[in-house]
């Protein structure tokens, strides 16, 4: 076999394959072995005809389609397997530029992935994106802190109001008619929570205990039951109990308690010191963003659309996954947010080219900056790892496969990567 490169146009190769004549017979007789059962001539049981029967019978081409595709197969992904810098990115437009029964040539054009113009990406000047914690974010942490440790305590002699926890059977209907899940007894809701049809809670406020009262609301138009959307229905409610929520006084002794913190003063501190952390690991995760998307903007190259919908489809195959865990179907959020797949996938495309751009860039730079993960330190990852389990190196790793090898030395790489965009760049602090 004889192969020449040749480069084709917007990110493709062309490789052209000439055959030997035994090449070209071999993989017409591997054709012949696997569709010899689909011939059927007078004189031989079915699959055992000989091929040179077969060929006096249907002529000298009765085995080229199917000896391409044999030829294509085996001698294309040799080629691929010696061609390390050839990286396709979707399957090949294959052309026959000669085939006889002697010979057969014929060209691939490759899709590949495309080369990348890089911008400035060393010396560059990037404002550190920084975030500190504000007062009021610690007042927050304290308040939900004392929610959780609140207490409730029965009201009486007094109407419900907004925040209340309330005891209540309600029974509705439309048009007179009871429908399915619209009664319910000792119901506990919280007025304000928003958890019940808009205007339901907001007119339970004012009643008291032992009230019955009819409430009209209308259901909205997206709600998820069929044959009540937009609907008005009257709910019977009866208020049966009322309870407010205690709040404790926030104490040395109470955090002492349930936080171990000393005292009010070192609890608080500890939650800035919380806060602070988590802002520094978003403003360093949104300065590495921030540089790499400088680069990107900076840098030029020709995007494949198979490239875009490739990603497209990484993007809906991800909102699947989440939306599979709240028990609903990529189908059933596309009606309810009145989109066709197209037009999800139109409103995806933008940010899948810049997405794919991106990665681009970057394994330009690790290209040219030969920047990989050694052997060593993969190992050392793994074993820092086992450490964290209580594992053995050799007991954590017995299990992997190739695949969770390769996310540990990408997520070492990304991480040398960064390293070094940092280090030969000026961050500048506001």
């Amino acid at each position: 076999m004889k192969y020449v490169f040749e480069k084709g146009e917007k990110s493709t190769v062309k490789i052209t394959v000439t055959l030997t004549e035994k090449e070209w017979n071999d993989a017409q007789d591997a054709a012949y072995q696997k569709s010899k059962g689909k011939f059927s001539i007078p004189g031989f049981r079915k699959g055992h005809v000989p091929k040179s029967v077969i060929l006096r019978q249907y002529g000298p081409a009765a085995f080229y389609e199917d000896g391409v595709n044999e030829a294509f197969v085996k001698h294309y992904y040799d080629i691929l397997d010696k061609e390390k810098d050839i990286q396709p990115i979707d399957r090949p437009d294959v052309a026959i530029d000669e085939i006889t029964d002697k010979k057969l040539k014929f060209t691939a054009t490759v899709p590949v992935k495309p080369d990348v113009k890089l911008g400035a990406y060393k010396g560059i000047k990037i404002e550190k994106v920084e975030y500190n914690v504000k007062d009021e974010e610690v007042t927050a942490e304290v308040e939900r802190f004392l929610n959780q440790h609140a207490t409730e305590e029965k009201v009486e002699g007094r109407a419900a109001k907004d925040g209340d926890i309330t005891l209540i059977d309600y029974s509705g209907a439309i048009d007179g008619v009871k429908f399915d899940g619209g009664t319910a007894e000792k119901q506990t809701l919280t007025l304000g929570s928003k958890t019940f049809i808009p205007g339901f809670e907001e007119q339970i406020v004012g009643m008291n205990i032992g009230e019955t009262k009819d409430i009209t609301v209308k259901f909205p138009d997206d709600y998820g039951a069929e044959d009540l959307k937009g609907k008005e229905a009257v709910f019977t409610v009866t208020l049966h109990e009322i309870k407010e929520k205690k709040l404790p006084e926030l104490t040395d002794e109470l955090v002492k308690e349930k936080t171990g913190n000393d005292t009010v003063e070192a609890y608080k501190a500890s939650i800035k010191e919380r806060l602070q952390k988590a802002d520094d690991e978003r403003s360093e995760r949104e300065t590495e963003d921030k540089i790499i998307k400088a680069v990107s903007d900076a840098s030029e190259t020709d995007i494949p659309d198979v490239l875009i919908e490739n990603e497209i489809n990484n993007m809906i195959q991800q909102v699947s996954y989440r939306l599979m865990y709240q028990g609903l179907k990529f189908e059933d959020y596309l009606k309810y947010t009145n989109q066709t797949e197209k037009d999800y996938r139109d409103g995806c495309r933008e940010s899948a080219k810049e997405h794919v751009k991106t990665q681009l860039v970057i394994d330009k730079i690790l290209s040219e900056e030969k920047i990989e993960a050694s052997a060593e330190e993969i190992d050392a990852k793994i074993e820092e790892q086992a450490k964290a389990v209580g594992k053995s190196k050799e007991e954590y790793a017995k299990n992997f496969d190739a695949r969770q090898r390769s996310y540990i030395e990408n997520n070492i790489v990304i991480d040398k990567l960064f390293k070094f965009l940092k280090e030969n760049n000026e961050i500048i602090s506001k």
